[in-house]
């Protein structure tokens, strides 16, 4: 599904617009899409923080949106290059922001030598916040014991798309794993047809006591049961 180009939008609507200039890609990406003929799965580009959708996660939660219900679908538009762009949605219609890599033709109608990455977040789009005053957070308590983070390689089917794998992931231990990130993603050498390798960081968090072992290996098991269920297999 395609989206408007925000030329198009009302001018009445409230949005915040900001770019990045530079590289935004790692050599496996570019590898992997040579001369642009190769779609990248947008909440890909999210997860590993390309064309400015890191960005836009970070300003939407301090918006007060519920980052963690955000789906990620369709491309951003014509103002955006086809294949890496995405838009930040609570359900189907509501969209929050656009985001990826500027479209060549953009980029050459305002004299900028790419690439460059842009974000655009539609502000009075945020939901407000039920029976909240404001924006105010409560009291930020730590946690009395440190996080643990494990990371997991996965070779994935090419029809997998990268935000159903993150929330199988976070969701085979909803106790103990509080966050779950794709950081890489591989097509290439080593790696089958019609598959790519999607490694997965993983943030646990320990209840009252420290992790042993074992709890750790049962925390893995049920992380590669939930993966097998999309057709994702651990890799060695």
């Amino acid at each position: 599904e395609k989206m408007a180009p925000s030329w198009s939008r009302p001018l009445s609507h409230d949005k915040l617009t900001f770019g990045s200039r530079g590289a935004t890609a790692t050599k496996a990406w570019e590898g992997g899409n040579a001369g642009g003929e190769t779609p990248i799965d947008p909440m890909a580009l999210v997860a590993v923080g390309r064309g400015g959708g890191a960005e836009g996660f970070t300003l939407l939660a301090a918006g007060g949106a519920s980052v963690d219900n955000l789906q990620v679908m369709g491309e951003a538009g014509a103002a955006f290059h086809p294949g890496r762009s995405g838009t930040l949605r609570l359900g189907p219609k509501t969209v929050l922001a656009a985001f990826g890599a500027v479209h060549p033709a953009v980029l050459k109608a305002f004299d900028l030598s790419g690439p460059v990455a842009a974000v655009e977040l539609y502000l009075d789009a945020i939901p407000a916040k039920r029976g909240a005053g404001g924006f105010m957070r409560p009291a930020y308590t730590p946690p009395a014991l440190q996080p643990v983070r494990r990371d997991f390689a996965f070779l994935v089917p090419a029809d997998v798309n990268a935000e159903a794998l993150t929330r199988a992931v976070k969701g085979a231990d909803k106790a103990t794993i509080v966050r779950a990130r794709v950081f890489d993603v591989f097509t290439g050498a080593g790696v089958p047809e019609g598959h790519a390798s999607v490694a997965i960081e993983t943030v646990l968090q320990p209840g009252e006591k420290s992790f042993t072992d074992a709890d750790l290996k049962a925390i893995a098991d049920r992380v590669i049961a939930a993966a097998a269920k999309l057709g994702a297999q651990l890799r060695g």
